[in-house]
């Protein structure tokens, strides 16, 4: 069929609007790629869009010249791995007894659950009971608490009961366990909604600085996101000196300046997900696509 000239028009405006949309949303984002490659002195004169004038890598050096915020670095990155792990099995581990209809408590765990996502005791509370359960100051205290999400346990339920039944029943019929069934059978058929709900939890793990602010202030268990936010907080009030692990690296201005380590910084802790996001887009759409048959 021959398009109109007022189609085109239509979608000459849904392609431009889409276009101006795409710079608005990604124009922070190159900015701060920018300022971090540029020479700090030179950034402070601004007029800073699309390209570095003065080429540096010297502000990611003062980023990682310390032990501590490499230390950040790995701390950040060995969270983010357990809690990717054991958050998507543990989580996919109780959807798939949640969508046992022979499982007769399924509607009463689901329902408190659901009454966790909108309710919680507080922070005072919370504190006292990772104290109780010695978690301040521990490594654990990014793991246990995160072990199992209950709206990720709510989305990969609903995913197994667009599963066809057939299959667990086959395999009930052959012999085979629940957990064999769960290993062989629904893991491999919940890939695509596993994959959405490992990407939730390593973000939330990677961009997570209150647990460190709260819980675990002690140096060697810092994350590179509080390291980060230290930065941030220290770069925009004026008169106050940065974090003393920084002293080396600021001790000439013209050299660095608050500025040019918050885009380093802000960098370093984006690229990460930036790199892993693209790999699993396309299982958010084999999910939405899932949700809309069922």
């Amino acid at each position: 069929m021959r398009r109109s000239l007022g189609d085109k028009i239509v979608d000459a405006i849904i392609v431009f609007g889409m276009c101006l949309i795409i710079i608005i949303m990604l124009f922070p984002i190159w900015n701060t790629l920018v300022v971090s490659f540029n020479e700090a002195r030179d950034s402070l004169k601004g007029s800073l869009y699309l390209w570095p004038r003065e080429w540096t890598l010297f502000n990611y050096q003062s980023v990682f010249k310390t032990d501590k915020v490499v230390n950040a670095f790995l701390i950040s990155v060995y969270r983010t791995v357990i809690t990717l792990v054991v958050n998507v099995f543990l989580s996919s581990l109780l959807a798939y007894i949640l969508s046992r209809k022979e499982f007769i408590f399924r509607k009463f765990l689901t329902t408190f659950m659901v009454i966790t996502m909108y309710i919680n005791a507080g922070l005072i509370p919370q504190y006292f009971l990772y104290r109780d359960l010695v978690l301040i100051n521990r490594f654990w205290v990014y793991i246990l608490p995160s072990m199992v999400g209950a709206f990720n346990v709510i989305v990969i339920r609903t995913y197994i009961n667009t599963l066809p039944a057939s299959l667990v029943e086959s395999a009930k019929i052959d012999g085979a366990s629940e957990m064999k069934i769960f290993l062989r059978i629904i893991i491999p058929l919940c890939l695509p909604v596993m994959a959405t709900v490992a990407l939730w939890a390593a973000v939330g793990a990677w961009n997570d600085w209150f647990t460190s602010f709260i819980f675990a202030p002690k140096q060697d268990l810092s994350t590179l996101q509080y390291e980060m936010m230290k930065i941030l907080s220290a770069s925009m009030q004026s008169g106050v000196r940065q974090p003393d692990y920084l002293a080396s690296s600021m001790q000439a201005r013209s050299m660095v300046t608050p500025n040019s380590l918050r885009a380093a910084m802000t960098m370093v802790a984006t690229v990460p997900i930036l790199i892993v996001y693209p790999f699993l887009q396309k299982y958010f759409i084999t999910v939405n696509i899932g949700g809309v048959k069922g």
